[in-house]
């Protein structure tokens, strides 16, 4: 007799799992269960569908050569059988089956030898009186989709309410449909989780220049209106609102897994060996239901995300039908575009490595994501973090208008692989003017981290300039851009010589005082740096990143 597969659930990570069930083994019987009505689509492009980037919605839902991922194609394409409008209401792992009720409300057993479980996540929603009032929306399923963008009409006004990735995408995509956007996020900076502040500034920066309100630090606590949210309250003021959008998180789903006695993982959601094999070695768990283990720090993590979900359904279709495959774990890499700014990170930022206790260098390093003479240069910010001692990098977070997927792709490579700033600083990567400079951001940044590790590089941060500046410290901020460059735009407080001058006027500088110089991006601060080192002054350093990483205001904004 052949063997019954069972899956639950017919998204990324069940869909993926069936497939390659099927391909691991022709004979099995595979059946997958999913209690909504549509199947295997792209909850990632929902905020482009809203925004018309995506013009059909079909398209969600399609194969790369625009094949509707539906029963029939499973059906016909896969050999495999789907059952939609289908709940799982338990499991009976003793005897191995599974009871489901229908839309209609008939109730039945199935039997399985190996079960998928893929019931992945489900929006956080806060415990607030009028959170389930209509015009409250959450951005999960195809039906969330088609109700948020019959919603967004021109002159209305929507509040979301959590600033990650998915909170800014929407953003994006209701701002361009001239919905006039407020963004509340209960963390002091936009995508916390994702970017150190200091990069995090760079997104925030472009989003209000796009006339959408920005609100940190601001927790929601209540929603007011009659018979549909009117206002949100939050940190103290009330916020005009048509239309409401919850995204600051998911839960995994593991109510199944619970009830049926699997072990639940430290981050609440089901536990796994590498093989994805759960607490019973005949079920397995894959994608945004179960967790990982993180490649840098070694501890479990629940990183929901549809690169992920694939991954491990195909790992666990493989191990389902008879197969031996293994998933090691995520790095945490994510990436957005939302305006005309992308963003991203891949391995741990500097708060996350030094709350998993190591001992941490960072660098900003500010350049164009190509050679700056050619046409169509845009500037991107890279933040390198490695370990002290052994130099390994653990990190990289990336901002700006131009390219910074393929320096998150090449760093998320040299991470996972446990590279050095020394092996980061070598890779040879492909140069030519229209891709990237000579010396690509990304080996620059490595170089500098090399420098600061061997002592040769000495740092600080715009954050912590910007701390001694309001705290009055007794240092000399020192600008060595040109008169022209510090006339347009500067930092209050700041002294002006310029690296061509500053030889000839040391002695306008008290040796034993400390300065830190910057300059555009910190490539004459450090030559300053230098200079100002071998003429015995006893304490300098350069400002990481320069002008270009200065999150705050400028001299006479």
């Amino acid at each position: 007799m052949n063997k019954r597969i069972v899956v639950i659930g017919a998204n990324a990570a069940g869909a993926k799992a069936a497939a390659k069930a099927r391909r691991t083994d022709p004979k099995a019987e595979i059946v997958v269960l999913d209690r909504g009505s549509f199947i295997s689509y792209g909850a990632c492009g929902i905020p482009y569908y809203v925004s018309d980037t995506v013009k059909d919605l079909k398209e969600l839902m399609s194969t790369p050569v625009g094949v509707v991922r539906d029963r029939n194609f499973f059906s016909k394409v896969k050999g495999v059988a789907v059952r939609t409008n289908t709940e799982v209401t338990g499991i009976d792992r003793l005897q191995k089956m599974i009871r489901l009720r229908e839309a209609g409300g008939e109730e039945s057993a199935l039997p399985y030898d190996k079960l998928v479980l893929a019931t992945g996540s489900s929006p956080f929603v806060p415990d607030l009186e009028n959170v389930s009032l209509p015009n409250v929306f959450t951005v999960k399923s195809i039906e969330d989709a088609e109700l948020l963008k019959q919603r967004a009409v021109a002159g209305a006004s929507a509040c979301i309410i959590g600033a990650g990735l998915i909170g800014l995408e929407t953003a994006e995509a209701l701002q361009g449909k001239g919905v006039q956007v407020t963004l509340v996020e209960m963390r002091d900076q936009l995508l916390p989780g994702v970017l150190d502040a200091e990069v995090a500034a760079v997104v925030e920066k472009h989003v209000k220049l796009q006339g959408v309100t920005v609100l940190t630090g601001c927790a929601v606590t209540g929603f007011a209106g009659e018979g549909k949210v009117q206002t949100v309250v939050a940190g103290g003021r009330e916020i005009a609102a048509d239309l409401v959008v919850l995204a600051p998180g998911v839960t995994p789903n593991v109510a199944l897994a619970r009830e049926a006695g699997l072990a639940i993982g430290v981050t609440g959601a089901i536990a796994v060996d590498e093989h994805l094999r759960t607490s019973d070695p005949d079920i397995y768990a894959c994608g945004d239901c179960c967790e990982t283990t993180h490649l840098v720090t070694g501890k479990k993590v629940f990183i929901p995300l549809g690169s992920t979900a694939n991954k491990q359904g195909r790992v666990a279709g493989i191990n389902a039908a008879g197969g031996e495959a293994t998933f090691a774990g995520v790095i945490g890499t994510s990436i957005l575009k939302v305006f005309n700014v992308n963003a991203g990170k891949t391995g741990l930022t500097e708060s996350e490595a030094l709350r998993h206790g190591f001992d941490v260098e960072t660098v900003i390093s500010p350049a164009p994501d190509r050679a700056h003479f050619f046409p169509g240069a845009k500037p991107i910010l890279l933040k390198l973090v490695a370990e002290r001692g052994t130099g390994r990098i653990l990190g990289l977070q990336a901002a700006g208008e131009g390219a910074v997927d393929k320096r998150l792709d090449a760093a998320a490579t040299a991470i996972t692989f446990k590279a050095s700033a020394e092996q980061l600083s070598q890779l040879d990567l492909a140069y030519a003017p229209p891709y990237g400079a000579a010396m690509d951001n990304l080996i620059v940044a490595a170089d500098i981290m090399k420098n600061k590790l061997s002592g040769h590089a000495r740092g600080i941060s715009a954050r912590e300039v910007k701390r001694k500046l309001e705290d009055g410290d007794d240092f000399i901020l020192l600008d060595v851009r040109s008169p022209a460059e510090h006339g347009e735009i500067g930092i209050a407080g700041a002294k002006l010589i310029p690296l061509g001058a500053l030889r000839e006027r040391l002695e306008e500088l008290p040796k034993e005082k400390e300065i830190v110089v910057f300059c555009k991006v910190s490539l004459r601060g450090y030559e300053a740096q230098k200079i100002l080192d071998a003429a015995g002054f006893a304490d300098v350093k350069f400002m990481d990143g320069g002008i270009m990483a200065w999150p705050y205001r400028f001299r006479d904004q």
